[in-house]
């Protein structure tokens, strides 16, 4: 009879198959916009002029009502100030049938990402290679935080060099060996680690993501390597995950976890 823990990571994973599947998850991906690359507000693909105005966008659409944008689930005509969409994506405000056109900020670039649920990454995929659930990777960890918190330049997937904010230090032993993650924390409390190891770009994508949990108070949790996860872009080239920092590509093999899409 399997253990609790594999039953657990069983669900886990079926879990984790259906968000990135889901009508507006990450495979729905068509493109990301960014305003300073296009001055005029005219988005490839993308109806209506969204031009950056202060501390948020303008979205203007002709009164013909010809565009077929919604705002708010209405038909949308005229001019609307938007700020950045914070929900679930299907709740986005501004829509076009079904996609959705999600409004964001990075580092005070503002953006605009396309999400279509009848995308051709959507339709093609059919699961994500993982490796079984093994013990081994599952072990004790201690999570140390900075005295403040630190931000470090680390390219990302579009060739972009971004900031990363770093929370503290994350160690474990892993077959024997002393291993140290640099993470972030986030405001769940949950952490957050972009990896990479020796499969990365050979038999496992080029790095991954692991998201622990909050530690407590003494900085203890569970570093479950069998839940590490693919990044974003691993499904769709609109996102802008951060490549792993100084450290955090380790020189052993972690068999373990979300490999490579089928």
């Amino acid at each position: 009879m399997p253990s609790d823990a594999v039953v657990e990571w069983k669900q886990w994973r079926e879990h984790r198959v259906e968000s990135v599947s889901a009508p507006y998850g990450p495979l729905a991906v068509t493109g990301t916009h960014w305003l300073e690359d296009h001055p005029d507000g005219r988005l490839p693909g993308v109806p209506g002029v969204w031009l950056l105005d202060g501390d948020a966008v303008v979205l203007t659409a002709p009164e013909d009502g010809r565009t077929g944008l919604t705002f708010d689930g209405e038909p949308f005509t005229g001019s609307v100030r938007l700020g950045a969409d914070t929900g679930p994506v299907g709740a986005a405000r501004v829509g076009l049938g079904v996609r959705r056109l999600v409004v964001l900020i990075r580092e005070g670039s503002w953006g605009v990402r396309d999400y279509d649920p009848d995308s051709a990454a959507r339709r093609a995929f059919r699961g994500i290679e993982t490796t079984p659930y093994d013990p081994r990777f599952s072990v004790p960890g201690r999570f140390t935080p900075y005295d403040t918190w630190r931000v470090v330049r680390v390219d990302a997937a579009d060739g972009v060099r971004r900031g990363l904010g770093l929370s503290g230090e994350l160690a474990f032993r892993l077959d024997g060996l002393d291993v140290t993650l640099q993470v972030a924390m986030q405001d769940d409390g949950r952490l957050w680690a972009v990896f990479g190891d020796s499969t990365s770009g050979d038999s496992s994508y080029r790095f991954r993501f692991l998201y622990p949990d909050a530690p407590d108070a003494e900085g203890r949790t569970t570093v479950d390597l069998n839940r590490a996860v693919l990044p974003p872009c691993a499904f769709a080239d609109h996102f802008i995950c951060p490549f792993p920092p100084p450290g955090n590509t380790l020189g052993v093999a972690i068999e373990a976890g979300e490999r490579t899409l089928r």
